[in-house]
């Protein structure tokens, strides 16, 4: 809980607008979701408050800023309370081992690094989440991302467009958004400061207000090697050969899950010179490591793509391109190719391009669409 426990609970009494509707808020027990709920009832939303069970770990499995905790659940109920608003609680524990867990594991079984917050988003928070609440009546979803709508001009068209705050923007996210789930969706929080939507809080009474920000990845304890360890004892990680780009053998590592391109820590090799992984090579179990500069790259490959905010181009277009949450973006050429894939050439070298995480692409501050990262 975060520390209001005692704080008397009574339904808000301020008159409310018109009615404009059945949404379900989906309801982490964070600050955020609690302030869009809150929102949405001001603005004469019939608004629902719905929680998700996730998981079922042991606390030593999880991170301690997670938010899918009872803590969680009971912060969630606090708020509806407080709103006035029914309060549910729906188990997704399976579709979230198979669709978000299971495809971590198998990521990194496979060589590469998997970005779970991307999958959970794509199938359960929003597709699944969203078919689920239709049937209790609800005619949109709402979340409190940091995000926009916005109806563009020249085509009429909805786009996921950067929330006002940049700092704290999840567009990067909601790339495997469908399409046509747009006129469904309400971001309520795209206008708002992360202190302003706190500040809003705390004047509504919400416990949440100062509770602390839930960690990316729920699931996965600070070092996630140590969620790996007993999921892949079926089959264990074969240590290998540490090599540099010229294939000489600099020493032996302990599995190519335990690594990620980047990665300089850990590797246990001596010497003066920093070492970096820079390729992890699964058909002859070995990984790649080189200097800082050997990390720049001019181009890769996507898989899967989806283009949520126009339609799928049948010609090359210039994009801004962030090919991991904390990257800036960089100006490219996205040129589509079949199969659902495309060519991302950058204008200048990326650092760090790593199989398994998302490209995102961007005009302005419009999400275009994304894809995995191939190679």
């Amino acid at each position: 809980m975060s520390g209001h426990e005692s704080m008397t609970i009574a339904p808000a009494r301020a008159p409310r607008p018109p009615p404009r509707g059945r949404v379900a808020v989906a309801m982490s027990g964070g600050v955020d979701s609690s302030v869009a709920a809150a929102l949405l009832v001001e603005q004469g939303w019939e608004a629902v408050g719905v929680h998700l069970k996730l998981h079922g770990l042991a606390d030593e499995d999880k991170r301690g800023k997670s938010c899918c905790s009872l803590d969680d659940s009971l912060d969630a109920r606090q708020v509806c309370a407080r709103l006035g608003i029914p309060f549910y609680v729906l188990d997704f524990t399976r579709e979230f081992t198979a669709g978000v867990m299971d495809y971590f594991v198998e990521g990194y079984r496979n060589g590469t690094t998997p970005n779970p917050c991307v999958m959970c988003n794509r199938t359960v928070k929003q597709a699944l989440l969203l078919a689920r609440v239709r049937e209790f009546g609800c005619e949109r979803l709402a979340t409190g991302h940091y995000a926009g709508l916005r109806r563009e001009p020249a085509s009429g068209r909805l786009a996921i467009v950067k929330a006002r705050d940049l700092r704290k923007d999840q567009t990067y996210f909601l790339w495997g958004t469908r399409s046509g789930d747009l006129p469904y969706l309400l971001y309520p929080l795209a206008g708002y400061e992360k202190a302003d939507a706190r500040k809003a809080a705390s004047a509504r009474g919400l416990a949440t207000w100062d509770k602390p920000d839930s960690q990316e990845v729920c699931f996965v304890p600070r070092d996630y090697r140590d969620f790996l360890r007993p999921r892949l004892a079926d089959a264990p990680p074969a240590p290998g050969d540490f090599v540099d780009r010229e294939g000489r053998t600099l020493g032996r590592h302990r599995g190519l899950p335990y690594y990620t391109i980047g990665q300089r820590r850990g590797l246990g090799l001596g010497g003066e010179r920093p070492w970096y992984v820079v390729a992890l090579l699964r058909d002859t179990n070995q990984v790649v490591l080189g200097s800082e500069t050997d990390l720049m790259g001019t181009a890769l490959t996507v898989r899967g793509v989806n283009w949520v905010s126009c339609d799928p181009p049948s010609h090359p277009r210039r994009a801004c391109v962030k090919v991991r949450y904390l990257h800036a973006g960089t100006d490219a050429q996205v040129t589509p190719l079949p199969d659902g894939r495309a060519r991302v050439e950058f204008g200048e070298p990326v650092r760090a391009i790593t199989p398994g995480q998302a490209a995102v692409f961007y005009e302005g501050d419009t999400l275009l669409g994304g894809g995995w990262i191939e190679g």
